[in-house]
């Protein structure tokens, strides 16, 4: 139960961050966004890390997987922000969630996992209903939504990195060492483009870190109590999230290609999570 409350309360946080990064693009640009998303996540984590956490921050064996891992997400944060600012929070999100499809594509070149027949269905049916959402020919097809599938493929290859680090590296420090890589790269950015908020934009910066980084805290606080593949099917909870706070605070709500679609997609990634969960169990009886 500990976990399912963790792992939900994450995917209540992270799309407040989405809101105050939405609300914030309309007069910051979207690169300060994503660097106060990073900045200010370090400053959060780093006490609560050595105050609570110090024995788990031991050094990366992986520090060039930890580098590429940090820079994925980093540019996975811009396309998304660079979305959300222009579409719905819940269509973009749709759009993100081919992800977990991503992954099962790839895993048989990157991760030398075998996917069979019914996994493979899964992911073009993912896809199909990527393509409802955007439905290209039919709307136009614009650079937001282009932006949130980009968002979608990097994050994929994000959780690739992440399978593999799994092992190696402690969860706390891998996001300790992403939050890094993400500041050091903004910080580079931001002068470029530097736009002085306001004192009001300054206080929802720091949220945006402070729910980036309690959120994903408690992801990984989840993952103590239930594996990675019992909790995995919660994160579409975070939908649910985008949708309410798009509908009270921007006056936005799914048409219904995008529920239909967001329907497939969810549909194919349950399967994926589950059939994978099923070949985990008979390979470890067998």
């Amino acid at each position: 139960m500990k976990a399912i409350i963790l792992n939900l309360s994450a995917w209540v946080m992270l799309p407040i961050m989405d809101g105050f990064a939405k609300y914030l693009s309309s007069t910051l640009p979207v690169l300060q966004i994503t660097w106060s998303r990073y900045f200010f996540t370090i400053v959060i984590t780093l006490p609560i890390m050595l105050v609570f956490f110090r024995k788990n921050l031991t050094w990366t064996d992986q520090p060039k997987l930890q580098l590429i891992r940090g820079l994925l997400l980093f540019c996975a944060n811009i396309l998304f922000f660079y979305s959300i600012s222009i579409i719905s929070l819940a269509k973009a999100l749709t759009l993100a969630f081919i992800a977990p499809l991503i992954v099962t594509a790839l895993s048989p070149f990157l991760l030398g996992e075998k996917v069979g027949f019914r996994r493979w269905a899964a992911v073009v049916t993912g896809f199909i209903g990527s393509l409802i959402v955007i439905r290209p020919g039919f709307v136009e097809l614009n650079l937001a939504s282009i932006a949130a599938l980009g968002t979608g493929v990097l994050y994929g290859f994000y959780l690739i990195i992440t399978r593999k680090l799994h092992d190696a590296d402690n969860p706390l420090l891998t996001l300790l060492l992403t939050g890094i890589v993400g500041a050091i790269l903004g910080t580079m950015i931001i002068p470029t483009v530097w736009v002085q908020p306001t004192i009001t934009e300054w206080y929802m910066m720091f949220a945006i870190g402070f729910f980036a980084s309690i959120g994903h805290l408690f992801l990984i606080l989840s993952l103590k109590y239930a594996d990675a593949s019992k909790l995995a099917p919660f994160s579409y909870f975070e939908i649910v999230t985008n949708i309410i706070i798009g509908y009270f605070f921007f006056s936005h709500f799914p048409d219904n290609w995008t529920f239909l679609g967001l329907f497939i997609i969810i549909s194919s990634g349950i399967y994926i999570f589950k059939r994978e969960g099923q070949i985990k169990s008979n390979y470890k009886v067998n």
